[in-house]
């Protein structure tokens, strides 16, 4: 059985369990570094407000080993010397990513991505930062409710088909 978040509007497990399953499915293809993912994860939830989101990721994050001042920092990242060169291009690219109307991905945001992931990474990152965008949607608007999450919840064996 699949754990629910209480959502005010609709749950989407229980309402489109195919498409949830093949969401989850697609969210767990992207390889990418733990720790890189999740700042995205939540650099996106918080640029999108998706709360649930912001609470999920954080609380992964944490259960990671990620340091307080690194994800509290992470709304001001460009000032901030606590991120890598690697961070700093995942960050930009998803944040133009995700502001994505009216501007697109400006081509310097691209390069300097470019620069530090190579070609078979940066498309592990953009899929990162699709996924995440697209949770963001669902959640926000389903209205699922922060604070009900904890680590690890939404892990499901390999033969499950929903969940998140």
């Amino acid at each position: 059985m699949t754990p629910t978040i209480p959502a005010h509007r609709l749950q989407l497990v229980d309402v489109a369990p195919r498409q949830y399953g093949a969401m989850y499915r697609f969210s767990s293809s992207v390889e990418l570094d733990h720790s890189l993912r999740l700042l995205i994860e939540i650099r996106a939830s918080q640029v999108n407000g998706c709360a649930f989101c912001i609470d999920m990721h954080w609380k992964d994050a944490r259960a990671a080993g990620e340091s307080e001042e690194r994800l509290y920092m992470l709304s001001a990242w460009r000032e901030s010397p606590l991120y890598s060169d690697r961070e700093r291009a995942a960050l930009a690219l998803c944040e133009a990513m995700t502001e994505i109307a009216g501007r697109g991905v400006p081509d310097d945001v691209w390069e300097q991505a470019a620069a530090v992931f190579s070609e078979e990474e940066l498309g592990q990152v953009v899929y990162a930062i699709a996924v995440i965008n697209t949770w963001n949607r669902l959640q926000i608007t389903t209205q699922a409710e922060p604070g009900h999450y904890y680590p690890g919840m939404f892990e499901a064996p390999a033969s499950a088909s929903n969940g998140r």
